[in-house]
């Protein structure tokens, strides 16, 4: 695979070219090393599509998890306290089961304040893992700055049907603007 385009979120390419030049090196490694026709395994069952040959979302994902492993790049999670607001009587909060709910960043490192989500999902998810997810990671401490890695229309185009694309989520963001909450995130498009 190859970057193919980059979106400067509030100043994310500044962020990762003075504070992270080195880890984005590994970054820009692992997507260079992942062989994507390895990974066009999925037989469409969809109507529009039937038969065709697609690439693998989860099975990209798990190589860049091996990918980016080498660096040292890990997942991290944190466990959920759901305890927060007021009741009104009559409600009873939801208890918690014997599954813990977390949120999880994709890959962060040991002292390395950035993180990196690849999402090759629907379009909500790469609109929550930049303003609502890489946010929360930074109010905690964990990060200061994010990478997110998504496709290119032409890399989606060749998945099932529903997975976003690099230009509506840069077209987006740019449209949305930034608020004083939002960290600085470098998005990357990739393609096959």
């Amino acid at each position: 695979m190859r970057i193919v385009a980059k979106y400067d979120f509030n100043g994310g390419k500044a962020a990762v070219q003075t504070k992270y030049a080195a880890e984005f090196l590994q970054i820009e490694a692992a997507i260079n090393a992942i062989d994507s026709t390895l990974y066009k395994i999925k037989e469409s069952t969809e109507k529009t599509m039937m038969g065709k040959m697609l690439f693998s979302p989860t099975e990209i994902n798990k190589a860049f998890k091996r990918e980016l492993a080498k660096s040292g790049w890990t997942n991290h999670k944190v466990n959920c306290d759901y305890v927060h607001g007021e009741y009104l009587p009559g409600y009873t909060p939801a208890k918690a089961s014997h599954v813990k709910p977390f949120r999880d960043m994709d890959f962060v490192k040991p002292n390395v304040k950035l993180g990196i989500e690849v999402q090759f999902g629907k379009y909500a998810f790469m609109v929550y893992n930049v303003c609502a997810k890489m946010t929360i990671f930074s109010k905690m401490g964990l990060i200061d700055t994010g990478i997110e890695i998504v496709p290119v229309k032409n890399f989606a185009d060749e998945m099932s049907t529903g997975v976003s694309y690099f230009e509506q989520f840069a077209w987006d963001l740019e449209h949305r603007g930034t608020s004083n909450i939002d960290i600085p995130v470098l998005i990357i498009g990739i393609d096959a």
